[in-house]
């Protein structure tokens, strides 16, 4: 449930936060350059930048804040995925976001927001791994950003934890349906170490839907064999 305390808040930088993966939103109207420049961003043509910053999650962060900015005159500047989940398999997130105007920055954060229990309705979390899916039939500056998906085209994520449930995911997945593999991140190739096994495709939206599905159904077998329980998730599903 989100859990935002804008009206009572006295720190003007704080746009609002959810308890959803421990998420928490900023803002600084003027940001200093001397920091922008050690940031690492992209660009130093917008003084306003937007902060998105969680504990545990971070896809759906991304998948939240790809609508963010298709729906603000806000453009994505870095991602970062930090190795935490407050101990467990995965990854918290850094998202940087620019603009040019304060209430276009709040405004894009505040829809990230908005959007996490839907971004959270594919992760299934068990004490003994997760699964994380997500899809998008017209991938934005988030999602590229992030994993390099072509811009207007389908993308989806097929993540199993621990990293051999994924690697089994990404097979079934990838047989499913005729996609366009962009990427495998595995403990030493593309994530910070994590115990995920990731991959992430592109293609025709029916065929990138049909694949997340097939890794989706075939992750829920293995982790609930390993777990010993059916994983759960919190937030109903929108992969469908």
């Amino acid at each position: 449930m989100n859990n935002f305390f804008n009206s009572t808040s006295t720190v003007p930088e704080y746009v609002g936060s959810s308890e959803i993966g421990d998420t928490i939103g900023m803002c600084i109207p003027s940001v200093d350059a001397m920091l922008l420049d050690e940031l690492h961003v992209s660009t130093r043509t917008y003084s306003v930048i937007g902060i998105l910053s969680s504990r545990t999650g971070a896809g759906p962060q991304i998948m939240a804040m790809d609508e963010a900015v298709k729906a603000t005159n806000t453009e994505v500047l870095d991602i970062e995925l930090p190795r935490d989940t407050k101990g467990g398999a995965g990854h918290g997130v850094l998202i940087l976001i620019g603009g040019s105007d304060p209430s276009d920055v709040r405004q894009a954060i505040n829809v990230a927001l908005d959007n996490l229990s839907r971004t959270f309705g594919d992760v299934y979390n068990t004490p003994a791994g997760h699964l994380e899916l997500q899809f998008t039939a017209s991938a934005s500056g988030a999602v590229h950003t992030a994993f390099g998906a072509p811009l207007g085209k389908a993308y989806g994520l097929i993540c199993g934890a621990p990293s051999g449930i994924g690697v089994v995911m990404a097979d079934t997945a990838i047989k499913t349906a005729g996609v366009d593999v962009l990427s495998f991140a595995s403990p030493g190739h593309g994530t910070s170490f994590s115990n995920e096994g990731i991959v992430h495709i592109s293609g025709d939206s029916g065929a990138v839907r049909q694949a997340v599905m097939a890794g989706r159904a075939v992750g829920l077998k293995l982790l609930g064999q390993l777990a010993g329980t059916e994983p759960k998730n919190d937030f109903p599903s929108y992969i469908k």
